[in-house]
């Protein structure tokens, strides 16, 4: 029997990411990156909150609201394997689902009053980019959620080894002070996608209000430009 339910968005994230590209893979790569979960207006009530600051970490579920589609595919090419074999959508975590609905385990750095948004919570490492709606916040419970001896399947190691990542003085300059360890963070990751080898192509994204262009060759990443307002 078919079954549609209704789900509504209780807050938005703001990220230092206006695109998907050069969001980190996984929750947890980054953990200087910094982020602000902001209430709807309807949900901006401290009493539903009460209790959530003694845990370290939560589990977000959220909506891949920019990967929607009309119909879905059974097999989707993850880019962890080249992107030429195809994996069942279920033994994947791509955005290209019968449901656009993701599930992320973040660390909670703090909850904080703001006049603007009412109370927030301001989290470390998250995987979304800017405007990603959240459908419900869980506290994450170590006795339960941890699998230490769990098997990965085909992604069980993480995709690579960080790279080396050159930012010439002067370009660096243009990053604030409390964004840099993190951008670097986030270039060490290698936002590219894992078929693209190219050295003389010139990949950019937006990362906090900058347009950051770098290249890859030899393990290295060198960033070639830093634009400002774009």
């Amino acid at each position: 029997m078919s079954q549609e339910f209704s789900l509504r968005v209780i807050a938005h994230v703001r990220s230092d990411f206006p695109s998907k590209f050069g969001v980190p893979r996984q929750s947890g790569l980054v953990d200087d990156l910094e982020s602000t979960l902001v209430f709807e207006p309807e949900f901006r009530n401290e009493d539903a909150l009460r209790g959530l600051e003694g845990f370290s970490h939560l589990w977000l579920v959220w909506v891949f609201h920019q990967a929607r589609r009309r119909e879905w595919s059974p097999t989707v090419r993850p880019p962890r394997l080249g992107g030429n074999v195809r994996m069942g959508v279920f033994a994947t975590r791509s955005p290209f689902r019968p449901n656009p609905i993701a599930l992320s385990a973040i660390r909670l750095a703090g909850v904080e009053r703001t006049r603007e948004w009412g109370t927030v919570l301001r989290l470390r490492g998250a995987d979304l980019m800017d405007g990603t709606p959240v459908l419900d916040i869980k506290p994450y419970l170590p006795y339960a959620d941890c699998i230490p001896d769990a098997l990965g399947g085909f992604a069980a190691v993480p995709a690579g080894e960080a790279l080396e990542v050159a930012i010439p003085p002067d370009l660096l300059e243009r990053v604030p002070p409390d964004r840099r360890k993190s951008l670097r963070g986030v270039l060490a990751q290698d936002p590219r996608p894992h078929y693209q080898e190219d050295p003389d192509r010139v990949y950019g994204f937006g990362f906090g209000g900058l347009e950051v262009r770098f290249s890859v060759a030899g393990g290295v990443l060198t960033v070639r430009e830093i634009l400002e307002g774009t």
